[in-house]
């Protein structure tokens, strides 16, 4: 099984912590050069420091704000001047803030499409130009279960999601061609500061512990645990690789069974 990244270069957003990290640090392992973007400088300068350099893989970090999409295209094009032709892009920006979708505000819901859904395009229409060249490309949007199955209390995030997923499967059928491949994973529950954020506010609108809340929930789950952020990173990098090159369009959960559909 050809797993081998060398040479490649592979853009990971939200990748200073959690999925985003999750994933660059198992692209490095299969040899690809990570540019590493989050909004935080400082942790960012942490990330590329940790991963793995064994194959002479050369990183560095964008810090840039997805949710302003003229920084987007302003950095991204300086980014392709200085680094040639990127291979890989993995899209993974952090949820919306939840609540039901009556009491969303407008502005929230403008800033979430151009954070997830703008910001996404963007970047695609500036790196494939590249991947169509070199005749190798993979795009992985990192989104959500809800595109399958909408999550109660998280409105935004099901509508932009949803939005991901359909560009996606869109994109993936004009290009594929090409060489390049583009495809949706979807994490189920994973062991990040987001899921124990809104876990935690779970609990507290039931007036639950938190320790007991979790364990409820990992007990619902088939595999009968939240998920480890590497086996997440594991799937998104199978994805990136040359052995993955007839994969292309699907929407592919990763939530040790927890989804209830097909």
């Amino acid at each position: 099984m050809n797993l081998d990244l060398t040479g490649k270069t592979a853009l990971v957003c939200g990748a200073s912590q959690g999925l985003g990290l999750a994933c660059a640090t198992e692209i490095a392992l299969l040899g690809a050069n990570v540019i590493a973007v989050s909004r935080s400088k400082e942790k960012l300068q942490q990330a590329i420091q940790d991963l793995d350099t064994s194959k002479g893989q050369q990183h560095r970090f964008l810090a840039l704000d997805l949710s302003n999409t003229e920084e987007v295209m302003h950095s991204v094009s300086e980014l392709l001047q200085a680094v040639g032709t990127i291979h890989i892009l993995v899209n993974n920006a952090g949820g919306p803030p939840p609540g039901p979708m009556i009491d969303t505000d407008a502005a929230d819901i403008e800033k979430a499409f151009r954070t997830h859904v703008i910001s996404s395009h963007i970047m695609a229409q500036l790196l494939v130009p590249g991947m169509k060249a070199a005749g190798f490309g993979r795009i992985v949007n990192i989104i959500s279960t809800s595109v399958k199955q909408p999550i109660n209390g998280l409105g935004i995030s099901n509508l932009v999601r949803a939005a991901v997923a359909n560009w996606a499967k869109t994109l993936a059928n004009e290009i594929a061609g090409f060489g390049i491949t583009i495809n949706n994973v979807l994490p189920g529950f994973t062991n990040t500061q987001r899921l124990d954020s809104l876990l935690s506010k779970q609990a507290a609108e039931q007036g639950l512990n938190k320790e007991d809340f979790i364990k409820k929930t990992a007990a619902a789950i088939p595999a009968g645990r939240i998920g480890e952020p590497s086996e997440f990173g594991a799937a998104v990098a199978f994805l990136c690789s040359p052995a993955a090159a007839y994969i292309n369009g699907i929407n592919l959960p990763v939530d040790g069974g927890r989804t209830g559909c097909l």
